[in-house]
């Protein structure tokens, strides 16, 4: 099976198997392991499928832990680790547009195959002879490229909604099309997605974006009318022009489509920023001597926080992708800052995103990235201590100078920092001279901080 089939895992997945076989029961590698296996992709996880009940597959393995009892699924760990064990069975009834309402075990495998959800995730493997059991067509569809419902897609989106997103997942991480009755039935059924889970859809469209091939995962789900269902403010970016002389590329949904299409195994922090960067542009819109969008980053930023807080992401990815936002057009103005304000630009948390954003913002448009290398070039030339420098002075400091404590330290501390970080100061002495001379009084009050 090539390189990918040696692992912790495969081993594990291989013995498992092994044991069960010579119990008496049948055993294969089943489903995403077999798939990957067979277009010599290395497999995420190892999943194994049997006939033996899960008492039975626990009584082999000391380590085994039910963790489905409903649908017979049984963790087996050794080390570091794991694979998944289910007994055969067949679904019935489902209720809720994802779980059966009665299941059954079975001892036949083609019965635990057909209520699978597409023909390539539906192959079995035996792992010591390489036999391929496939009882739908599946190895004919991976060889042609092709993502297929098991018999009729209507029923197998109603069975479970999100099986609509993961077809649009598979067909654009491999490069296949999908079946045009599996893609009619996606078209038809597509508002159902809304009744799907937050945190099942964010995982699905976080996949899309990381997986490799975002951009053709964002054109499909466009097809499919599934954007508009669970990215609205996404689609609305279809057709909202920009200006040539800045994106000759046209408008902001095809300036989008051409970041995703650059990423290169990013963070999903990265990859929702590249997909919302621009996302304030749509209401922002006006014409004014040209095209413009006032504050589309700033706006931009609170509507991704919106949209993802809407998805259930954590409260600090949500932050990240906030701060990318809406610092994506502040690379513009770094050959202008101030040595402050550009060393407060270059430490900010994540700056490597900050500034991958901006260098896939430029290829996406004017290609010009001048000042991504001047950024660069500061990076490589500023040491880090002279972008985080120790403070001179701190609160302390100021209360045994004579000042009364209170909110002004926040900006006379700043204002000392500032003058620190332009090389204006460069000791404890130098800094409270300077605090002193800027911001105390006679009476001990602070002045104002621009005066």
């Amino acid at each position: 099976m090539g390189p990918q089939w040696s692992s912790d895992e495969a081993d594990l997945a291989r013995r498992v198997v092994a044991a069960l076989r010579s119990s008496g029961h049948p055993a294969y590698l089943a489903g995403g392991c077999v798939r990957d296996l067979l277009l010599g992709r290395k497999p995420e996880d190892f999943d194994i499928a049997t006939s033996a009940r899960p008492s039975e597959v626990q009584a082999l393995f000391r380590s085994a832990e039910l963790v489905g009892a409903q649908f017979g699924v049984v963790l087996v760990r050794e080390g570091s680790a794991e694979v998944e064990v289910a007994t055969f069975r067949s679904d019935h009834s489902y209720f809720d547009g994802r779980h059966p309402e009665r299941v059954e075990f079975e001892t036949d495998p083609r019965q635990d195959v057909l209520r699978r959800d597409f023909t390539i995730n539906a192959l079995l493997l035996d792992p010591a002879t390489g036999e391929v059991l496939d009882h739908v067509g599946g190895r004919q569809d991976l060889e042609r490229g092709i993502v297929r419902a098991i018999g009729d897609p209507e029923r197998r989106f109603a069975e479970d909604h999100l099986r609509m997103l993961r077809a649009v997942r598979f067909a654009a991480r491999f490069g296949f099309e999908i079946e045009p009755a599996t893609f009619e039935a996606i078209r038809r059924a597509h508002s159902s997605i809304a009744r799907i889970s937050a945190e099942r859809v964010r995982d699905e469209l976080t996949r899309i974006l990381c997986e490799g091939a975002a951009r053709r995962g964002f054109e499909l789900l466009d097809r499919t009318s599934l954007l508009e269902d669970l990215l609205p403010e996404v689609a609305r970016m279809q057709g909202v022009a920009q200006p040539p002389e800045f994106h000759p590329e046209g408008d902001v949904w095809t300036h989008t489509l051409m970041m995703l299409d650059l990423l290169e195994n990013p963070s999903p922090t990265l990859a929702w920023a590249a997909l919302l960067h621009d996302v304030g542009k749509p209401s922002t819109f006006a014409v004014r001597e040209r095209i413009r969008f006032d504050r589309h980053a700033e706006v931009g930023a609170e509507m991704a926080v919106r949209v993802l807080d809407r998805l259930r992401l954590s409260n600090e990815e949500i932050h990240r992708v906030e701060m990318l936002v809406e610092n994506h057009l502040r690379f513009k103005d770094v050959g202008h800052m101030r040595p402050s304000t550009l060393k407060r630009f270059l430490r900010m948390e994540h700056f490597d995103e900050h500034l991958e954003l901006h260098r896939l913002d430029c290829l996406a448009s004017h290609r010009l990235l001048g000042n991504h290398e001047f950024v660069r070039a500061k990076l490589a030339e500023i040491p880090p201590e002279d972008l985080r420098p120790t403070p001179l002075l701190n609160g302390d400091a100021l209360i045994r100078a004579g000042f009364l404590p209170g909110p002004a330290f926040t900006w006379i501390l700043g204002a000392v920092e500032d003058a620190q970080l332009e090389g204006g100061i460069h000791t404890t002495s130098e800094a409270l001279a300077f605090a002193l001379e800027r911001f105390a009084p006679p009476d001990g009050h602070p002045k104002p901080a621009d005066t």
